[in-house]
């Protein structure tokens, strides 16, 4: 059928190979917070951020829904939240976060990413110093803004930084203030398109190319696993 339609075929199969790892994440974050704050989410910011990045990977409306009813099923396994640490391929630093039901097979998948690529798991809190934590909302970028008037009225909020790139404003505070700009953004009328709390190296290293495809190699092992929420790495 040529050449257009194999291309064609080809990026539809890397969307819905995309979609099927990262639907059953943002379902797992969508139940977690209706389970630990209530379903509604005018009273529960957590469930609204999980809805909205949701939303914002165009997770179909009935998905949406499905995660939050099985907040309330009695019969719905409990998440439990954890975090590992681990030195990866050339001395690369990861910082994996993830939610299970299912803790020991959570930790021995980790694990064996980690040894198949010659590093290893190192003891919690480890590799805590070596990370910022901080909260970040993304924001579509318009010409109506005013970024030093914007970064005035949020600084009570706790916002420290605004910084635009592609097309896109992020804001970036302390993670503790999460709560605070949220709120602050939405008594602006501004919506993020994405947000949540992120960590970033203290020190990022920088990698060549050749390091980098056997790093490369075990993340995406790592970030495949259902049970694997957010991975972050101290390369620059």
């Amino acid at each position: 059928m040529g050449r257009a339609f194999e291309y064609r075929r080809a990026a539809k199969e890397k969307r819905w190979d995309k979609m099927s790892k990262i639907f059953p994440k943002l379902g797992k974050a969508i139940t977690m917070a209706a389970k630990e704050g209530g379903i509604d989410p005018a009273t529960n910011a957590k469930l609204r951020t999980a809805i909205q990045n949701a939303k914002s990977e165009n997770m179909p409306k009935d998905n949406i829904e499905a995660a939050i009813s099985r907040s309330i099923q009695k019969d719905t396994d409990l998440f439990s939240e954890m975090n590992y640490e681990g030195k990866g391929p050339h001395g690369v630093l990861v910082f994996v976060e993830c939610a299970t039901d299912n803790s020991t097979r959570t930790v021995a998948n980790v694990k064996s990413y980690f040894n198949k690529a010659g590093g290893s798991i190192v003891p919690t809190g480890s590799l805590e110093f070596m990370f910022q934590r901080k909260s970040v909302f993304e924001l579509e970028m318009t010409e109506e803004m005013d970024l030093e008037e914007l970064e005035f009225n949020l600084i009570d909020a706790g916002v420290e930084e605004l910084e635009v790139q592609d097309g896109a404003l992020f804001v970036y505070g302390d993670y503790t203030a999460f709560g605070t700009i949220s709120k602050g953004l939405e008594d602006l009328g501004l919506e993020a398109q994405k947000s949540g709390l992120k960590r970033y190296a203290t020190s990022p290293v920088e990698f060549s190319e050749e390091q980098l495809v056997d790093i490369e190699k075990m993340l995406d092992k790592i970030e495949d696993d259902d049970d694997i929420q957010q991975v972050f790495t101290n390369i620059a």
